[in-house]
């Protein structure tokens, strides 16, 4: 039995007849059968470099496509329209048309930004307009507060924002500070709550040098209703040039400190009711009772 070696040592006479009978027009498994060429590799080898006659080919469903998108690139189409115009995707246009020259730009580049930025200021309200509604709806959802609902918020929201006693930094004194405006009415609101009088609260203001501090100073004072010289002395902030402040437009006005006189016993008891929520919140998890809000 002739060896697969002996069979082919005669190669370049062997690619001659197989090119001959490619370019008269035969398929690779006629050239295959003709010259008793069973091995795929040899017979690559044998054809390389020759291309297949056209019969061979099959047709290419896209090929309309190509050569409509080719026509519409010539004429100044953007890829956008292409896709549009034709259906097919941007990475096929640009495969089909990359060859082809870049049509003039008929904007500016600063007339092409413009049309971007007013598209994406239009996204940008409507987004702003969701969350709006969502706000208000939300807001809707609240009703009225009963004393107990505002009692158990204002100890809360101490407990997050006020001052706390420590072991190592004795502080039974109740102290609160913030600079959203919504927190100090709240807060001022649960103060008035538990009876405390107005006699027994000092205001001052914490804020920025690079702030207008006079201005500060009114804000917070028509706020909780007092006149400003009732303020103490306003603590000014020092710059930190190694800090990218953000909070320096128009609306910052630094923040609040709202200090209660004579208060270490309020603050006891602070501390303490906020030990019974965290009690009374953690019983319905330890008998695996749950409660979901009807508004959530």
């Amino acid at each position: 039995m002739t060896s697969a070696t002996s069979k082919y040592a005669d190669f370049e006479n062997l690619r001659e007849q197989a090119i001959a009978l490619r370019r008269g027009g035969l398929s690779r498994r006629q050239i295959r059968d003709r010259l008793h060429v069973d091995n795929n590799d040899i017979l690559n080898r044998l054809l390389e470099g020759e291309p297949p006659p056209e019969w061979t080919r099959r047709p290419n469903a896209k090929d309309d496509l190509r050569a409509r998108a080719r026509e519409l690139r010539l004429e100044g189409w953007t890829y956008d329209r292409i896709q549009v115009e034709l259906g097919c995707s941007k990475s096929s246009i640009s495969l089909w048309v990359r060859d082809l020259p870049k049509p003039d730009r008929k904007r500016t580049p600063e007339e092409a930004s413009a049309i971007a930025r007013r598209g994406w200021e239009a996204t940008l309200r409507r987004r702003q307009e969701e969350r709006e509604a969502t706000k208000r709806t939300a807001a809707e959802e609240i009703g009225a507060l009963s004393e107990r609902e505002l009692f158990l918020l204002g100890v809360g929201l101490y407990w997050a924002e006020g001052t706390k006693d420590k072991p190592y930094d004795r502080r039974e004194r109740v102290v609160f500070v913030n600079s959203d405006p919504g927190m100090i009415r709240v807060f001022a609101a649960w103060l008035d709550l538990l009876g405390v009088e107005p006699e027994r609260r000092r205001y001052y203001v914490m804020i920025h040098e690079t702030a207008d501090a006079t201005e500060a100073e009114r804000y917070w004072a028509d706020l909780v209703g007092v006149d400003p010289p009732a303020f103490n002395k306003t603590t000014i902030k020092r710059h930190n040039p190694r800090t990218n402040r953000k909070n320096v437009d128009v609306g910052y006005h630094g923040c609040l400190v709202i200090r209660v006189l004579d208060s270490a016993d309020l603050y006891r008891r602070i501390e303490g009711w906020w030990k019974g929520i965290v009690a009374q919140a953690e019983t319905p998890l330890r008998y695996g009772l749950t409660h979901r809000s009807p508004v959530v």
